[in-house]
């Protein structure tokens, strides 16, 4: 592992839904940004990455710490994050922290002092359904994450990018609507280990495909 110095410098990437990256030098948040488009994270990320890095003045051999949002989210996405984050901790010999996207949502909010009951973090998973999970007032993790139709989504206070998408279903709640990358930069060291794999919770849209099906009718015996 390279030398650092003490003081730690975090780096952290989420592509779950957009393109979010955070820096945080010594405690403090350094830069940040986000690029909102769902369908551009292999063009966006690592141009994100070098200009939060240039703009704060660190090199990429600096960092200490990497967080990775391992979602859940759609595949290339999150694919495209998780990699990414590993090789830049890898070029600098850094620790890598997988963690659950919602969990940083739910970290801004109890944060916030704005909650003291359970709660809810939703996003928007396509198809009619949403990614969520539930949480106890301090942010700790209880159920999930899990995907699911909004109705089968406990009726309690929701935050995150998914509450105003079903207001019949969904109990919406004034709380963040989006992943900070301040806070991710922040917080993510400390959440809770998520592991190394992308949490998919679902198959991919891209499949390979299987066998091909006979084109030719054989002729019926007469």
């Amino acid at each position: 592992m390279a030398e650092h110095s003490i003081r730690p410098v975090v780096l952290g990437v989420d592509t779950a839904t957009v393109v979010c990256v955070g820096l945080a030098v010594d405690g403090v948040v350094v830069g940040a940004g986000v690029v909102d488009d769902r369908m551009a994270h292999v063009e966006q990320l690592t141009p994100l990455i070098r200009r939060v890095c240039r703009d704060a003045g660190i090199g990429v051999t600096e960092l200490t710490d990497v967080v990775v949002g391992l979602g859940p989210g759609p595949y290339t996405g999150l694919r495209v994050g998780n990699v990414t984050g590993r090789v830049l901790a890898d070029v600098a010999g850094a620790r890598v922290h997988g963690i659950c996207s919602l969990d940083v949502i739910a970290a801004e909010w109890t944060g916030s002092g704005q909650t003291d009951s359970e709660f809810v973090v939703a996003t928007d998973a396509r198809r009619h359904e949403v990614y969520w999970a539930r949480y106890a007032a301090d942010g700790r993790r209880l159920e999930g994450p899990s995907v699911a139709m909004p109705a089968a989504v406990p009726r309690l206070p929701t935050v995150g990018p998914a509450a105003d998408l079903y207001p019949d279903t969904l109990l919406a709640a004034a709380g963040p609507r989006r992943l900070d990358p301040a806070v991710l930069a922040m917080a993510g060291p400390s959440l809770a280990d998520a592991g190394t794999e992308p949490l998919y919770l679902r198959r991919p849209d891209a499949t390979e495909p299987g066998r091909r099906k006979p084109v030719l009718v054989r002729r019926a015996r007469r």
